[in-house]
């Protein structure tokens, strides 16, 4: 079988109000890949993220304001390409480690999930940086084995692997696309990244997020357990 390139490749995130880091995001995108990757935003915004991602040749799908999990999970769906990469449209993240996740899915893997936390992801508040931490103490327990970060925004999937699985959070998605994978059995690797200061202003409360992603491993990771 070939090699997965660029050609086959897709970046999706969902954005929401994110004028001051979409331009720059998807000009990484557009530097590391050439241009050969696809872009799609599923976008919830009032000021002008749809229109500048646009202008930046990306796929803009509009949908009224549902949750980090809707927006992804319908981002996610939307490529015709067998490798999907999300991403955060806030600045945070290495897209130039782009070509390492394909890397990796052409080694084998069939989920690539970039962990902030073993670096020490000092840009993060540290309030944002315990819960992590205790996020993924939680989930290493329910999924007996060692998992790093489960909320990182940066992952390269096989879309085999997003249409083979029923996903069922909002807030907790992004937990949720690594647990279930890793509860059946998929090639799931942990890769080290860097993690930089966002630009803009986060729209998430960390108590209220923080409950409902912990909830999110709890849930998920008992119904894993009980298949």
């Amino acid at each position: 079988m070939s090699e997965y390139t660029f050609d086959d490749l897709a970046v999706v995130m969902g954005t929401y109000d994110e004028e001051a880091a979409i331009g720059t995001v998807l000009d990484d995108i557009e530097r590391v890949t050439d241009g050969r990757a696809s872009v799609v935003c599923v976008d919830s915004s009032s000021d002008r993220t749809p229109e500048i991602a646009r202008e930046k040749g990306a796929r803009v799908i509009e949908q009224e304001p549902q949750g980090y999990g809707v927006a992804v999970e319908r981002a996610l769906r939307a490529p015709d390409r067998p490798v999907v990469v999300t991403t955060d449209c806030d600045d945070t993240y290495p897209l130039e480690r782009l070509p390492d996740f394909l890397a990796a899915i052409n080694d084998g893997a069939d989920v690539v999930s970039g962990d902030r936390l073993s670096r020490g992801a000092e840009t993060m508040p540290r309030f944002n940086r315990l819960g992590n931490h205790l996020f993924a103490a939680i989930a290493s327990a329910l999924v007996g084995s060692r998992v790093r970060d489960t909320t990182t925004g940066m992952r390269a999937y096989r879309t085999s692997v997003i249409e083979g699985i029923e996903w069922t959070e909002n807030t907790g998605l992004s937990a949720e696309l690594l647990l279930r994978p890793l509860c059946r059995g998929y090639d799931v690797r942990e890769i080290e990244i860097d993690y930089r200061e966002r630009a803009g202003e986060t729209t998430l409360d960390p108590v209220s997020g923080g409950a409902e992603i912990a909830g999110s491993i709890l849930r998920v990771g008992m119904q894993e357990r009980l298949r």
